[in-house]
This record gives structure tokens, C-alpha cells and sequence, in this order.
């Protein structure tokens, strides 16, 4: 066995380890920051594949903005755990459904295979590559020409998803204590201090003539 294939089994074991942790842990914080650790060894799978762009634009993308935009929004909300605990069981049948789907979709793309094409050198799966083969090159052809509609749709999907994390960070909280600048403008002398005329309830009564003669003997 050679290094690339330890280092496959290497990624792929903290892979499935860290994505089973995204679905176990009891902490949101924790499974954001188990989702990220899935990410990073999604991506030196790539560089193994020779994937250079993709992994890069998955570190840069989603490790660097989105799982981002995941943590302050997983930080800002006030996430009730025992609440969802709660509720986990009765969401369980669907979860369930939509996971058995997920994997028999991938048990049957690993069952059929990929297809190769060994007459052309230059086709994906065969390995080999005529000299000045550029994958980024080939991959902003296929996206900007084959998969030109899919793109935008994943660009509007990930726009809603933006606006909803901002309109979910910015509703009104009891427990915040932020003050409006506008109010702060628009306050006036009077309103910051109120002077109110009060009658004396009780008389001054004069010190005693011991005391006074002291504070002289004293000065």
C-alpha cells in the first residue's frame, strides 16, 4: 500500500467520524464545528483525486464564509436543545426515510460504477492526460456551459438562505438592551432631567450651643 492510499483511508475515517458527529452531538457549536473538520477532509480528498479547484473553493467558500455565516447564526439564536430533544422522535420517520434514500442512491452509484471511456486520453476516469491538460480549464467549461442554469439556481438557493440567516439574527429580543440612534437624536433638554417642586417635610432645627462653641475651639 502505498502513501496515497493511507492517506485516503486516513481522510475518509476522520470523514465519517467527524460527519457522525454532526448528527450526534448534543451541542449546536460542536456540530458546526464537526461539519467544518467534515468539510476539510472532504477537501484533501480532492487534492487526492487531483481536484485542485473544487477543494480549494471548498475551503475558501464554505470553511471560510458559510460554515462561518453557520456559527454566528448557531451562536446568536437561542437554540433550545431540550426543546428539540423533545421533538426528535417525532421528526424521526422522515429523517429516516430521507436517509434511507440518500443511501440507496449512493449504494446504487457505487454498484453501477462510474463509466470510462479508454479512447480518448483526455476523458474523465481514464487517468492519463495529454500534456497542458488544465482540470480548472475543463471544469469552468463544463459549469459556464452544460451546468450554466443549475449554477444560478445553487446562487438564488444560497442568496434565500443568506437573507433568511440575517432575518433570523435580526428579530426582536426581549432580553436586548440595544437603544434606538434615532430616539437618541431626537431627545430633547427637557426630557433628560425633570426637576419637580417639593415642599419641605420637616424644618431644619438648630445645633445645639455646645456643639457650636466645639467647632469654633476647633477652627
Amino acid at each position: 500500500m502505498d502513501y496515497t492510499v493511507g492517506f485516503f483511508y486516513l481522510f475518509s475515517a476522520i470523514l465519517l467520524f467527524s460527519a457522525f458527529r454532526v448528527i450526534t452531538a448534543r451541542n449546536p457549536v460542536y456540530a458546526v464545528l464537526f461539519l467544518m473538520l467534515a468539510f476539510s477532509q472532504a477537501a484533501c480528498l480532492w487534492l487526492l483525486l487531483k481536484a485542485e479547484f473544487l477543494a480549494l473553493t471548498l475551503v475558501l467558500v464554505y470553511l471560510g464564509a458559510v460554515m462561518v455565516l453557520f456559527m454566528f447564526v448557531v451562536m446568536m439564536l437561542d437554540i433550545r436543545t431540550d426543546r428539540m430533544r423533545r421533538s426528535f422522535w417525532k421528526h424521526f420517520p422522515l429523517a429516516a426515510l430521507v436517509g434511507a434514500l440518500v443511501a440507496l442512491q449512493l449504494i446504487a452509484v457505487l454498484w453501477v460504477g462510474f463509466p470510462t471511456v479508454s479512447g480518448n486520453p483526455d476523458a474523465p476516469g481514464t487517468g492519463i492526460h495529454a500534456a497542458g491538460y488544465s482540470n480548472t480549464h475543463e471544469l469552468g467549461l463544463l459549469l459556464y456551459s452544460e451546468y450554466l442554469y443549475p449554477i444560478q439556481i445553487a446562487g438564488a438557493i444560497l442568496l434565500v438562505a443568506m437573507i433568511a440567516a440575517i432575518a433570523l439574527t435580526l428579530r426582536q429580543r426581549k432580553d436586548s438592551k440595544a437603544i434606538d440612534p434615532s430616539l437618541q437624536v431626537r431627545v430633547r433638554a427637557q426630557d433628560r432631567l425633570r426637576v419637580l417642586p417639593m415642599t419641605a417635610t420637616q424644618k431644619n432645627e438648630p445645633a445645639p450651643v455646645a456643639q457650636t462653641d466645639a467647632a469654633k475651639g476647633q477652627l
